[in-house]
């Protein structure tokens, strides 16, 4: 793919190669020609630096085909700096050679145009004040040895737009620029919400399959006997809605484990409730694991009749477990607290 870099690069290189070219057709005698040469040469030497300077060749190149590169486009200071003494010192030096006699010739007046190409360059290569520094030597010089009419006339009104329309040219593109940018940014943070939601709903998926596997054979029988259970069946329906409870409410918390203890602790007729607050999102599985162990082997080792689970969105507590006496004991709320047991973050 070709990209924006290289199409300007070939205009510039081959615009200015065809004005020194156009400049070389002498038609008439000059005073100095070793100075009309030299500032030909000059002239191209200081161009194609400007140009050249800092092209990506190769495999860079080509990755970089698509991409408006607004940082490495930009020449150094000291380049913009040769250019503009060059803008000042070629307009004296072609008069010079070329003498009083052929001051409005083709070969005496093309510093008008191929300065004005040399600013156009310096605009495209995000230097503008040095271009417009540059032009308004040029202005300055071009009046003051041909006069004001015969400068605007011969150039000079057309080196002026150049350097505006690559003005123009170079902020649109630079905001086009942006545009892509934040549109890039924008899709990807739409993916990340994309993804993030399928995950979501895969999860909700598994809970209600989960959900499913769990109620779905208390409900089977409950329906096939009219709701007429033995005791034994109404245990394992008061589990299966524990279970659903948890599902819900805390699917993080759980693994085998969990559940295990939690159905241990529902069949020795402990009243259960797990709630996953939130805290817990930023963890990776393997800390979720740690939690799952701790939390475990504290439902396993408790006897209290009624258990609480909750995580916590404190820096250092993970999940918190309060299990309290019945209350048939006559004791007060905070009297009946046999059980505390807060699990940290795992590294914290």
């Amino acid at each position: 793919m070709i990209s924006i870099r290289f199409v300007t690069t070939f205009l510039g290189f081959a615009f200015t190669a065809f004005l020194v070219a156009r400049a070389s057709w002498v038609t008439g005698p000059v005073e100095v020609p070793a100075l009309l040469w030299g500032s030909m040469i000059l002239y191209l030497l200081t161009a194609w630096l400007c140009i050249f300077w800092g092209m990506p060749t190769g495999l860079k190149a080509r990755s970089s085909s698509v991409t408006v590169a607004r940082g490495s486009d930009r020449l150094p200071m000291w380049v913009c700096l040769f250019a503009l003494a060059v803008s000042m010192v070629l307009p004296p030096m072609v008069t010079i050679g070329v003498g009083p006699d052929g001051l409005t010739e083709q070969y005496a007046t093309w510093y008008i145009g191929g300065l004005g190409a040399l600013m156009t360059i310096l605009v495209i290569r995000r230097r503008p004040w040095p271009a417009w520094s540059g032009t308004a030597v040029l202005a300055g010089w071009s009046m003051f040895l041909l006069g004001p009419l015969p400068a605007l006339g011969l150039g000079l009104v057309g080196s002026i737009v150049w350097v505006t329309g690559a003005q123009f040219f170079t902020n649109a593109l630079d905001a086009a620029a942006r545009d892509t940018e934040r549109l890039g940014d924008l899709q990807r943070t739409a993916s990340a919400v994309q993804a993030a939601q399928g995950g979501q709903q895969r999860e909700r998926r598994i809970q209600v399959q989960r959900a499913l596997a769990v109620a779905g054979p208390v409900l089977a029988r409950t329906i096939a006997s009219g709701g007429r259970l033995t005791e034994e069946e109404r245990t394992e329906a008061r589990i299966a809605e524990g279970r659903l409870r948890d599902e819900l409410r805390g699917p993080r918390l759980l693994d085998a484990d969990v559940r295990a203890a939690l159905d241990a602790a529902r069949r020795r007729g402990a009243l259960v409730t797990v709630l996953d607050e939130g805290g817990l999102d930023e963890l990776e599985e393997s800390q979720l694991h740690e939690i799952r162990v701790q939390l475990a082997e504290t439902l396993r080792s408790a006897r209290s009749e009624r258990l609480y689970i909750r995580t916590s969105s404190d820096d250092r507590v993970a999940v918190t477990v309060v299990g309290r006496a019945s209350s048939t004991l006559g004791l007060s709320d905070e009297d009946s607290v046999d059980l505390w047991r807060e699990i940290e973050h795992p590294g914290r």
